[in-house]
Protein backbone atom coordinates (compact mmCIF):
# COMPACT_ATOMS: atom_id res chain seq x y z
CA UNK A 1 0.00 0.00 0.00
CA UNK A 2 1.45 3.35 -1.07
CA UNK A 3 1.09 6.33 1.27
CA UNK A 4 1.61 9.83 -0.12
CA UNK A 5 1.84 12.82 2.23
CA UNK A 6 1.71 16.31 0.69
CA UNK A 7 1.55 19.78 2.18
CA UNK A 8 -0.14 23.00 1.12
CA UNK A 9 1.36 26.24 2.45
CA UNK A 10 3.67 24.26 4.74
CA UNK A 11 6.64 21.88 4.69
CA UNK A 12 6.15 18.26 5.72
CA UNK A 13 8.94 17.08 8.03
CA UNK A 14 10.35 13.56 7.81
CA UNK A 15 9.24 12.94 11.40
CA UNK A 16 5.63 13.84 10.63
CA UNK A 17 5.67 11.84 7.39
CA UNK A 18 7.02 8.74 9.17
CA UNK A 19 4.35 9.08 11.88
CA UNK A 20 1.58 9.34 9.28
CA UNK A 21 2.84 6.36 7.30
CA UNK A 22 3.14 4.26 10.45
CA UNK A 23 -0.40 5.09 11.56
CA UNK A 24 -1.94 4.74 8.09
CA UNK A 25 -0.45 1.32 7.37
CA UNK A 26 -2.36 -0.06 10.36
CA UNK A 27 -5.63 0.71 8.57
CA UNK A 28 -5.04 -2.43 6.51
CA UNK A 29 -6.34 -4.38 9.50
CA UNK A 30 -9.69 -2.67 8.89
CA UNK A 31 -9.71 -2.42 5.12
CA UNK A 32 -7.35 -4.87 3.38
CA UNK A 33 -8.47 -3.71 -0.08
CA UNK A 34 -6.69 -0.35 0.15
CA UNK A 35 -4.27 0.28 -2.73
CA UNK A 36 -3.12 3.86 -2.14
CA UNK A 37 -3.60 6.49 0.54
CA UNK A 38 -3.29 10.24 -0.07
CA UNK A 39 -2.83 12.49 2.96
CA UNK A 40 -3.01 16.22 2.30
CA UNK A 41 -2.05 18.66 5.05
CA UNK A 42 -3.04 22.31 4.61
CA UNK A 43 -2.10 25.33 6.71
CA UNK A 44 -4.27 28.44 6.97
CA UNK A 45 -3.08 31.68 8.56
CA UNK A 46 -6.53 32.62 9.85
CA UNK A 47 -6.11 34.38 13.18
CA UNK A 48 -9.88 34.57 13.66
CA UNK A 49 -10.20 30.78 13.76
CA UNK A 50 -6.95 29.44 15.27
CA UNK A 51 -8.59 26.11 16.07
CA UNK A 52 -8.88 25.46 12.32
CA UNK A 53 -5.46 26.67 11.21
CA UNK A 54 -4.45 23.15 10.11
CA UNK A 55 -6.56 20.75 8.06
CA UNK A 56 -5.82 17.15 7.14
CA UNK A 57 -7.67 15.19 4.46
CA UNK A 58 -7.15 11.43 4.15
CA UNK A 59 -8.31 9.63 1.00
CA UNK A 60 -8.15 5.86 0.65
CA UNK A 61 -8.16 4.50 -2.89
CA UNK A 62 -9.26 0.89 -3.07
CA UNK A 63 -10.84 -1.57 -5.47
CA UNK A 64 -14.18 -0.06 -4.51
CA UNK A 65 -15.28 3.56 -3.97
CA UNK A 66 -12.88 6.12 -2.50
CA UNK A 67 -12.97 6.57 1.26
CA UNK A 68 -12.40 10.10 2.58
CA UNK A 69 -12.23 11.83 5.95
CA UNK A 70 -10.95 15.22 7.03
CA UNK A 71 -10.54 17.26 10.19
CA UNK A 72 -9.24 20.65 11.31
CA UNK A 73 -7.38 21.69 14.45
CA UNK A 74 -4.80 24.17 15.70
CA UNK A 75 -2.01 21.62 15.10
CA UNK A 76 -1.48 19.37 12.10
CA UNK A 77 -0.75 16.34 14.27
CA UNK A 78 -4.01 16.75 16.18
CA UNK A 79 -5.91 17.31 12.92
CA UNK A 80 -4.40 14.12 11.48
CA UNK A 81 -5.41 12.03 14.50
CA UNK A 82 -8.96 13.40 14.35
CA UNK A 83 -9.21 12.67 10.62
CA UNK A 84 -7.84 9.17 11.17
CA UNK A 85 -10.42 8.48 13.87
CA UNK A 86 -13.22 9.68 11.59
CA UNK A 87 -11.91 7.39 8.87
CA UNK A 88 -11.96 4.42 11.23
CA UNK A 89 -15.49 5.36 12.34
CA UNK A 90 -16.70 5.42 8.73
CA UNK A 91 -15.16 2.04 8.03
CA UNK A 92 -16.75 0.58 11.16
CA UNK A 93 -20.15 1.95 10.12
CA UNK A 94 -19.84 0.20 6.77
CA UNK A 95 -18.89 -3.06 8.49
CA UNK A 96 -21.82 -2.70 10.93
CA UNK A 97 -24.25 -1.95 8.12
CA UNK A 98 -23.11 -5.05 6.26
CA UNK A 99 -23.80 -7.13 9.37
CA UNK A 100 -27.26 -5.58 9.63
CA UNK A 101 -27.85 -6.26 5.95
CA UNK A 102 -26.97 -9.91 6.50
CA UNK A 103 -29.57 -10.34 9.23
CA UNK A 104 -27.71 -9.81 12.50
CA UNK A 105 -30.27 -7.13 13.41
CA UNK A 106 -33.77 -6.40 12.26
CA UNK A 107 -33.91 -2.75 11.12
CA UNK A 108 -36.79 -1.14 9.28
CA UNK A 109 -36.81 -2.27 5.67
CA UNK A 110 -35.40 0.16 3.15
CA UNK A 111 -38.51 0.18 1.05
CA UNK A 112 -40.46 1.38 4.11
CA UNK A 113 -38.16 4.39 4.36
CA UNK A 114 -38.34 5.61 0.77
CA UNK A 115 -40.49 8.68 1.40
CA UNK A 116 -38.75 11.93 2.36
CA UNK A 117 -39.68 13.43 5.77
CA UNK A 118 -42.93 15.40 5.37
CA UNK A 119 -42.91 19.17 5.50
CA UNK A 120 -44.46 20.49 8.70
CA UNK A 121 -47.44 22.83 8.63
CA UNK A 122 -45.36 25.60 10.20
CA UNK A 123 -42.71 25.30 7.50
CA UNK A 124 -45.28 25.45 4.71
CA UNK A 125 -46.88 28.57 6.15
CA UNK A 126 -43.64 30.51 6.48
CA UNK A 127 -43.04 32.74 3.47
CA UNK A 128 -39.38 32.88 2.50
CA UNK A 129 -38.31 35.82 0.30
CA UNK A 130 -36.50 35.11 -2.96
CA UNK A 131 -34.18 37.21 -5.07
CA UNK A 132 -32.31 36.85 -8.34
CA UNK A 133 -28.54 37.08 -8.02
CA UNK A 134 -26.27 36.68 -11.05
CA UNK A 135 -29.08 35.03 -12.97
CA UNK A 136 -29.88 32.58 -10.17
CA UNK A 137 -32.90 32.57 -7.89
CA UNK A 138 -31.77 32.62 -4.25
CA UNK A 139 -34.13 31.76 -1.38
CA UNK A 140 -33.69 33.73 1.83
CA UNK A 141 -30.94 36.18 2.61
CA UNK A 142 -28.07 33.77 3.18
CA UNK A 143 -24.79 33.90 1.26
CA UNK A 144 -24.75 32.70 -2.32
CA UNK A 145 -22.36 29.80 -2.85
CA UNK A 146 -21.91 28.52 -6.40
CA UNK A 147 -19.83 25.40 -6.82
CA UNK A 148 -20.16 23.01 -9.72
CA UNK A 149 -18.60 19.57 -9.88
CA UNK A 150 -18.82 16.79 -12.44
CA UNK A 151 -18.07 13.20 -11.45
CA UNK A 152 -18.09 9.94 -13.37
CA UNK A 153 -21.08 7.89 -12.22
CA UNK A 154 -20.97 4.16 -12.85
CA UNK A 155 -24.37 2.57 -12.15
CA UNK A 156 -24.65 1.25 -8.60
CA UNK A 157 -27.03 -1.04 -6.78
CA UNK A 158 -28.76 0.35 -3.70
CA UNK A 159 -26.45 -1.63 -1.42
CA UNK A 160 -23.36 -0.30 -3.22
CA UNK A 161 -24.66 3.28 -2.92
CA UNK A 162 -25.21 2.82 0.83
CA UNK A 163 -21.66 1.56 1.23
CA UNK A 164 -20.30 4.50 -0.78
CA UNK A 165 -22.25 6.97 1.38
CA UNK A 166 -20.82 5.49 4.56
CA UNK A 167 -17.29 5.44 3.17
CA UNK A 168 -17.26 9.16 2.34
CA UNK A 169 -18.94 10.03 5.65
CA UNK A 170 -21.89 11.91 4.16
CA UNK A 171 -25.58 11.84 5.10
CA UNK A 172 -26.64 11.43 1.47
CA UNK A 173 -25.23 10.02 -1.77
CA UNK A 174 -26.17 10.76 -5.37
CA UNK A 175 -25.95 7.81 -7.77
CA UNK A 176 -27.40 6.21 -10.90
CA UNK A 177 -29.56 3.21 -10.05
CA UNK A 178 -28.21 0.12 -11.82
CA UNK A 179 -31.60 -1.58 -12.11
CA UNK A 180 -33.57 1.37 -13.53
CA UNK A 181 -30.96 3.83 -14.82
CA UNK A 182 -32.66 6.63 -12.89
CA UNK A 183 -30.79 9.39 -11.02
CA UNK A 184 -31.26 8.59 -7.33
CA UNK A 185 -30.27 9.79 -3.87
CA UNK A 186 -29.93 7.64 -0.78
CA UNK A 187 -29.95 9.46 2.55
CA UNK A 188 -29.54 8.63 6.21
CA UNK A 189 -32.54 8.70 8.56
CA UNK A 190 -32.17 7.10 12.00
CA UNK A 191 -29.95 4.24 13.18
CA UNK A 192 -29.75 1.80 10.25
CA UNK A 193 -32.75 3.25 8.41
CA UNK A 194 -32.29 4.95 5.08
CA UNK A 195 -34.42 6.75 2.53
CA UNK A 196 -34.15 6.70 -1.25
CA UNK A 197 -35.35 9.28 -3.75
CA UNK A 198 -35.59 8.33 -7.44
CA UNK A 199 -36.02 10.82 -10.30
CA UNK A 200 -38.02 10.07 -13.43
CA UNK A 201 -36.49 12.15 -16.21
CA UNK A 202 -39.04 13.49 -18.69
CA UNK A 203 -37.11 13.57 -21.98
CA UNK A 204 -39.70 15.84 -23.62
CA UNK A 205 -39.35 18.39 -20.83
CA UNK A 206 -35.55 18.22 -21.04
CA UNK A 207 -35.56 18.86 -24.79
CA UNK A 208 -37.96 21.80 -24.47
CA UNK A 209 -36.01 23.44 -21.59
Amino acid sequence: MDVTVTGRHLTISDEFRDHVVDRITKIEKISDRVIRVDVQVSAYGNKREPDESARVEITLHSKGPAIRAEASASDKMVAFEHALERLRSQLRKVADRKRVHRGMHNPQALREALAAPPTTEKESEEAVPTATVAGMEVTGDGPLVVREKTHSAPPLTLDQALNAMELVGHDFYLFVDASSGRPSVVYRRKAYNYGVIHLDVDEAEVQSA
